[in-house]
């Protein structure tokens, strides 16, 4: 797989994401995709699990920021219900979205990660903006546009050798 499509981790869901692995990583802050990482795509509701997530990272001090291809008026009220900041229509794969958020929470770049569900936009947008990726399973694919739909079949061909790594394993990067 080429390197700019290749996460740097990949794990079945956020909540696999805890302070103990982000240490070990050297990260203290997470850009999150919105759709399909944190809520199906055609729901405005949240996992009382990813809210706890996002809360149990909050305590702990890790910087946080959604970063979405949607548009403002259809994410933000999840970026208001988590208290986090927001970058709409970031324009993923390119690279803007991600610099944009990192240059507004004064994040360093050694130490953010990307954290989404798609490979031809979440990864490759990190990888250009020159972050750490990780990489999860979405969360109810088949609610998506149909042109995310038709993505998923070339994206699981592509990880089909990248392996989920279990909490505690250590990825190899």
């Amino acid at each position: 797989m080429p390197s700019i499509f290749r996460p740097d981790l990949r794990l079945h869901r956020v909540e696999q994401i805890d302070v103990a692995l982000l240490r070990r990583l050297h990260i203290d802050a997470l850009l999150l995709d919105v759709d399909c990482t944190l809520k199906p795509y055609r729901s405005q509701a949240l996992a009382q699990s990813v809210v706890d997530w996002i809360g149990q990272l909050r305590r702990e001090g890790i910087g946080l920021c959604l970063v979405s291809n949607g548009r403002g008026t259809r994410v933000r009220p999840i970026a208001e219900r988590l208290d986090l900041p927001l970058v709409a229509a970031a324009l993923k794969p390119l690279p803007h979205g991600c610099r944009a958020a990192i240059a507004r929470m004064e994040f360093d770049p050694r130490r953010t990660a990307m954290v989404g569900d798609q490979l031809f936009t979440d990864v490759m947008a990190g990888r250009l903006a020159g972050i750490f990726t990780i990489l999860v399973d979405p969360i109810r694919p088949e609610q998506e546009p149909w042109y995310t739909r038709l993505k998923r079949p070339v994206e699981r061909f592509l990880v089909r050798g990248v392996a989920h790594r279990p909490r505690g394993e250590e990825p190899s990067i």
